[in-house]
C-alpha cells in the first residue's frame, strides 16, 4: 500500500514591506512599501524595489535611513504589529556602530 503524500507547508516567506512594518523599523506599511521602491533596502546585499520581494529568516536586510545604515538578520516572521518587545524578537542587528549612507 501506497503511502499518503506528505502535507505541502507553505514557503515561509513574509513580504518586505509588511515584515518592515512588523519589526517596527518604519512607521506605515506605506512609508515601508516607499522604502523599498525608492531602492534603499538590500537583500542579501541585493537592491530591492519590489515591495512584495519575500523575505525569510536568515536573510540579511541592509536599510538606508536618514543618515544611518541599519543591517538587520531576519531571525523570524511577524504575524502582527505588536509592541516593540515583540518586534525586536523579528531581527538581530548586526551593522556596525557609525555606518553611514555616505559611507557605502
Amino acid at each position: 500500500m501506497a503511502s499518503p503524500a506528505e502535507p505541502v507547508l507553505p514557503d515561509p516567506r513574509q513580504r518586505l514591506d509588511k515584515w518592515l512594518w512588523f519589526a517596527r523599523v518604519m512607521k506605515s506599511r506605506t512609508g515601508a512599501a516607499k522604502l523599498v521602491e525608492d531602492g534603499h533596502v538590500r537583500v542579501n546585499t541585493v537592491r530591492v524595489e519590489n515591495p512584495a520581494k519575500g523575505v525569510r529568516g536568515g536573510d540579511v536586510l541592509t536599510i538606508a535611513l536618514d543618515r544611518q545604515v541599519r543591517v538587520l538578520k531576519v531571525m523570524g516572521l511577524g504575524a502582527r504589529r505588536g509592541p516593540f518587545e515583540e518586534a525586536r524578537l523579528l531581527y538581530e542587528d548586526v551593522g556596525s556602530p557609525g555606518v553611514t549612507e555616505d559611507s557605502l
